[in-house]
């Protein structure tokens, strides 16, 4: 591959050449919400060089709608690869991104993991490429999730630390290339996070860029099931116990089920489950789970101090 363009300048579409980027959407059974996604695409001020389509194992409409995309917008291209018999998170979203990097058909500068259920206004990408071009540094990035509530309300989701929701999820080529291969298991996008930051890239949400997630979080899961591999995550991952109890404690103010997350932790240390492959990025994590970190993480999820 030839080295990144360099780009220069303050943020203005029209005098400048801004970054490339090409869109990546694994799916499953997201007929009722692709139509929605491509809608948003189409209206970009700045327009992705190439959006892969990758459907593992849809059962709906899904593909004969990518299908008729793709016929009606040389840019878009489906591809097909084997699904799993029962949904799961992780594996399956992770096999499907790594099948579509590997049919991209040119480099961009910047490569997003773009699910299917979100929508966002017609200059998101502009406004995301302008902070990868202002900051050289920046590895991966994205906008703040706006969560769709039972009730039909829409509240932003919090996160701590330089966490970048996976939901809507842009990576720099070249720091892409340095965290790849991504771990084909729940918590793939904490990471590759520590990953990059390891290799000294920076990752962080954009404040005041934001986008809708239109899926009731966890409504595809039972509530103890959700908290339950939360806490296999969490070993996977390899928190510090004092972090997971300091995290459950928080979660089950809001929701009694969120206990099960120890149990799920629990579970996987006496069973011995395998642990992220790289020891460096758990080194990362457990030094940002610190005691002395702790009261900035809780500020960062409260709000408290952010824009």
């Amino acid at each position: 591959m030839g080295a990144a363009t360099t780009f220069t300048g303050l943020f203005n579409p029209i005098s400048r050449t801004m970054p490339s980027y090409v869109a990546i959407t694994p799916t499953r059974n997201e007929a009722e919400n692709l139509r929605r996604l491509a809608a948003c695409m189409l209206e970009q001020t700045q327009p992705v060089s190439q959006w892969i389509i990758v459907d593992n194992g849809s059962t709906d409409a899904t593909v004969a709608i990518a299908n008729e995309l793709a016929e009606k917008h040389p840019w878009i291209t489906l591809l097909e690869v084997p699904g799993m018999p029962n949904p799961t998170r992780g594996a399956p979203v992770v096999r499907a991104f790594h099948a579509g990097v590997d049919a991209l058909t040119e480099r961009a500068d910047v490569v997003v993991k773009l699910d299917a259920d979100v929508s966002f206004g017609p200059d998101h990408f502009a406004r995301l490429l302008d902070a990868f071009e202002r900051e050289a540094m920046l590895g991966i990035g994205g906008g703040t999730s706006l969560e769709r509530q039972r009730d039909g309300s829409w509240r932003p989701d919090r996160l701590t630390g330089d966490h970048v929701r996976g939901s809507v999820r842009a990576y720099r080529w070249e720091c892409l290339h340095e965290v790849m291969p991504l771990e084909a298991h729940m918590g793939w996008d904490g990471i590759d996070e520590m990953k990059a930051q390891v290799r000294g890239w920076e990752t962080r949400t954009l404040k005041g860029l934001v986008y809708y997630h239109h899926r009731v979080m966890g409504a595809r899961e039972h509530k103890c099931v959700k908290w339950f591999r939360e806490g296999d995550l969490a070993h996977f991952m390899g928190y510090r116990a004092s972090y997971l109890l300091v995290r459950t404690v928080y979660h089950t103010f809001h929701e009694l089920s969120a206990v099960a997350m120890v149990a799920g932790f629990v579970t996987a240390a006496v069973k011995q489950q395998p642990r992220c492959s790289e020891k460096a990025a758990i080194l990362e994590l457990q030094r940002q789970q610190s005691l002395l970190m702790l009261p900035s993480r809780i500020r960062e999820k409260l709000g408290v101090g952010t824009a």
